[in-house]
């Protein structure tokens, strides 16, 4: 409890903005209240901080990635058809399912929830170079099954 005043100071001047600033301090104190089993005992100041700051940068990097918009700003904002051709969804869904089910679900974790390696070892219980492993078999893996589903065969003309 004596720590709040200088996470909610500290959250401030990372997020700029009051709003942003008290959204990742309750994310912190539920992170940290989570996590308290973890502390070693040695310094609750710099580990609380340290806590806050990982928070913090991982928010800023979720936000780069998959960016968003205010509620009233949306209604302007056309959606993106990835796919204009309903059958190259329907070629995605089966390649997808055709994946191992942790190629899969590493797959989804990463590229579609946009977790960090390190946020999907913990998830699955691996180590991280299992996850980046895998990672890039289901890569590859989706990749040749997404052209060799390109294929078209051509009747020859005689």
């Amino acid at each position: 409890m004596a720590l709040l005043p200088d996470l909610r100071r500290y959250s401030r001047s990372l997020t700029r903005t009051d709003a942003d600033g008290e959204d990742l301090l309750h994310d912190s104190v539920e992170r940290i209240l989570l996590a308290r089993a973890t502390w070693s005992g040695t310094n609750l100041r710099a580990w609380v901080l340290t806590i806050m700051t990982n928070l913090y940068r991982n928010g800023t990097r979720r936000e780069r990635r998959f960016p968003s918009v205010e509620i009233e700003n949306a209604e302007t904002l056309q959606a993106a058809d990835a796919f204009g051709d309903p059958q190259q969804r329907i070629r995605l869904a089966r390649a997808l399912d055709a994946l191992s089910p942790e190629f899969r679900a590493v797959l989804m974790l990463v590229v579609i929830e946009g977790y960090s390696y390190t946020e999907v070892a913990e998830i699955m219980k691996t180590p991280v170079g299992t996850v980046m492993s895998r990672l890039s078999r289901a890569r590859a893996e989706l990749s040749r099954l997404l052209a060799a589903d390109n294929i078209i065969p051509l009747r020859r003309s005689e």
